[in-house]
């Protein structure tokens, strides 16, 4: 990987923590305003924006060398948070996949989808969503997919740590 090779990876990393630190702004003036739609468009920003700086550190196979290489000019930890795009994928990359997946197999229930501070309930295994397929608390700033939390407060962060890493790299 050259040097200009390098320059643009991290400007786009640069960009694209820009891009998800604008939509979190926006997020968390929804919570004063409801606005389903811009709720929606704010969490899909974040995760669209951290998928890409994701899919540029650890890219496909072909491209593991070059991942490689920029997570050490970073500085970024191997349990980054940023390595998976588990929820990305499930909430709006394969989201129709999902949607064939629960029907196909073991539906039960009433279908919730785009729940904003899904109710909880408690039990023997802790507390778990009640049925809730995509679902935004606005309490503690966390995504529900099923039974999943996404912590987007810990995203944002390593993100944030991310980006300062580029900012303090010199070309």
């Amino acid at each position: 990987m050259t040097g200009l090779q390098e320059m643009i990876l991290i400007g786009e990393i640069i960009l694209q923590a820009k891009i998800a630190r604008r939509a979190a702004e926006r997020l968390r003036a929804t919570h004063d305003n409801f606005d389903q739609v811009e709720t929606w468009c704010s969490i899909q920003s974040i995760l669209v924006a951290t998928g890409n700086v994701s899919k540029i550190l650890w890219p496909r196979q072909k491209y593991k060398i070059r991942g490689e290489k920029l997570r050490e000019l970073l500085k970024v930890e191997k349990d980054n948070p940023l390595s998976s795009r588990k929820f990305r994928n499930n909430f709006f990359e394969h989201y129709d996949e999902r949607v064939e997946e629960y029907f196909q197999g073991n539906s039960q229930g009433v279908y919730i989808d785009l729940a904003m501070n899904p109710s909880f309930r408690s039990g023997i295994f802790g507390d778990r969503p009640l049925n809730t397929h995509r679902g935004y608390n606005s309490f503690n700033n966390t995504l529900v997919f099923r039974d999943e939390t996404l912590d987007l407060d810990e995203i944002l962060t390593a993100l944030d740590n991310i980006h300062s890493n580029c900012r303090s790299y010199n070309f």
